[in-house]
């Protein structure tokens, strides 16, 4: 039943994130956030899903943080997005890809703390 829950969840951040991202997949609806788009959410979306634990990103999200533009696509985080994943998480992958947000920096509502 818990894997059922799991892949359901899964299944709501692609059908998000795919609405947010959808056309193009280097481009973020209505504008352009460089990078591949359908990597960050094939690659990365089970290290920031809510209610699973915090784990060190793969080597392949990391390629993939490497390339997208971060602080484009946190202005692009909705609400609805941010009841699926834990921001926390987000800037956690972030710093663990080397990308690190700057303190400060609004991800959607979240503001990274200092």
């Amino acid at each position: 039943m818990r894997a059922f829950k799991s892949n359901t969840l899964l299944l709501a951040v692609f059908a998000v994130a795919g609405i947010l991202f959808s056309g193009d997949k280097n481009m973020v609806v209505g504008q352009a956030c460089q990078g591949d788009m359908q990597g960050l959410i094939t690659q990365c979306a089970m290290f920031v899903q809510k209610n699973l634990p915090k784990t060190i990103p793969s080597s392949g999200c990391c390629e993939v943080i490497k390339s997208v533009d971060i602080p484009c696509v946190c202005q692009h985080i909705t609400k609805d997005i941010e009841r699926m994943i834990d921001m926390e998480k987000v800037v956690f992958v972030a710093q663990s890809c080397d990308r690190p947000l700057a303190h400060g920096t609004k991800c959607g509502s979240y503001t990274v703390p200092p």
